[in-house]
């Protein structure tokens, strides 16, 4: 009897080469991380080295203890407390709080103003069009500078003095000095209100989470919009009512020569904060009026099919929809009205680039005062691509 022995397959090579790790593209990435994270580590180093060197050697001390000393200067807007014998943190932080400011007031108004555009370029009505066109084209293709300039110089400064004040409504007077408001006093028992205005909004998200769940269990339609309002309103009234109404005002009062008592907002401030919020709206305004051209005419035209005003159809169908394509560039608009309130610094504005400016100028700290520029404007971007990543994931669409 014959056995036959079948042909064995060969045996895979064993043990490591030099040859086979070149060409295994693990291998190979984990080579190239470690190769770059090694040049980019020498690189700060090398850096970091010859900037302490050259400190060194025009004896100028490094480090954030300036920070500690007095600052010796005044700013003309401040939301704290602060005056010339403040030290440099203090002025860097009233600094940090305009810069809040402007960009938090300028992103509100400027998405106000470029959704009113954005949809008023949609309009049927041709003179409402055409004008919304020619506020596009016409910010669009001005540098900002310019329209801070235009703000600043071309419409404020030409304002009366403060003698011939322009008086208007709640007590409030303008000039070329700035908007002079009652300024408010608050009482004790105040924080009632306060207390009452966070109750309110809690409740107003619990009764918009509600009024989901039952519209989309019945059917059956809630008005969120009023309903809220009366809690934000409501609510915060009667704590005012209960607490014994704990609030005055320091109403602005027209003098010889000049305006005493109230609040005022420079010029600068309001030149900056129109300038930035119509600049950036225009941008607004044409993401918005291609997020609507986005929508499918199907969807327009089904809820027509339904009965649905042309109001309704804008807001309850086109909008939403339109949301998911506005999101992702409005993000971007967003950081740029925050990074070109930098610009302030042209109007003397006391933004943080105008205050760390003139920081740096007196103590010769470039490199610490530079580098609290970069941290502060990378962490406003941080923050608000969060916030806006976190809306579009909840506008984003939900697959069953």
């Amino acid at each position: 009897m014959t056995h036959h022995v079948a042909d064995s397959a060969p045996l895979p090579r064993s043990g490591w080469s030099f040859q086979s790790a070149l060409y295994d593209p693990k291998i190979r990435g984990i080579f190239f991380q470690i190769l770059t994270i090694v040049l980019l580590v020498t690189l700060i180093w090398w850096i970091a080295h010859n900037t302490a060197v050259n400190l060194a050697r025009a004896n100028i001390a490094s480090g954030f203890g300036f920070l500690d000393s007095r600052a010796g200067f005044e700013v003309g807007q401040s939301l704290i407390a602060y005056s010339s014998d403040s030290t440099y943190g203090r002025a860097l932080l009233v600094g940090l709080l305009n810069t809040i400011l402007i960009a938090v007031t300028g992103i509100i108004t400027a998405t106000i103003i470029g959704f009113i555009i954005g949809i008023g370029r949609l309009s049927r009505n041709w003179l409402i069009a055409k004008l919304c066109t020619v506020y596009v084209e016409v910010f669009r293709n001005i540098p900002p500078l310019l329209v801070i300039f235009f703000w600043y110089s071309g419409v404020l400064a030409i304002l009366p003095n403060a003698r011939e004040s322009l008086q208007l409504p709640f007590g409030s007077f303008l000039n070329n000095r700035g908007l002079s408001f009652p300024k408010p006093i608050f009482g004790e028992g105040f924080w009632l209100v306060g207390v009452a205005f966070l109750i309110a909004i809690v409740a107003v998200v619990i009764t918009a989470r509600w009024a989901h769940r039952r519209q989309a269990a019945t059917g059956q339609p809630f008005h969120t919009i009023w309903a809220s309002l009366g809690l934000l309103i409501g609510l915060p009234l009667l704590a005012f009512l209960v607490a014994g109404a704990p609030l005055s005002f320091d109403y602005p009062i027209a003098g010889k020569f000049n305006l005493s008592g109230g609040s005022v907002v420079g010029p600068e401030f309001m030149s900056l904060f129109l300038a930035l919020s119509f600049y950036t709206a225009a941008f607004i305004a044409e993401i918005v009026r291609s997020g609507i051209r986005g929508v499918a005419k199907g969807q327009t035209e089904a809820a027509a099919a339904l009965g649905l005003y042309p109001s309704s159809i804008t807001r309850l169908v086109v909008i939403p929809q339109a949301f998911r394509i506005i999101i992702p560039p409005l993000s971007s608009q967003y950081l740029n009205l925050t990074k070109n309130s930098s610009l302030a610094i042209a109007i003397g504005f006391a933004d943080l680039v105008a205050v760390g400016s003139t920081t740096l100028n007196q103590t010769g700290q470039t490199v610490e005062v530079i580098l609290i520029w970069m941290v502060v404007y990378l962490g406003l971007s941080i923050v608000t691509s969060l916030f806006m990543n976190w809306f579009n994931a909840k506008m984003a669409l939900v697959e069953r």
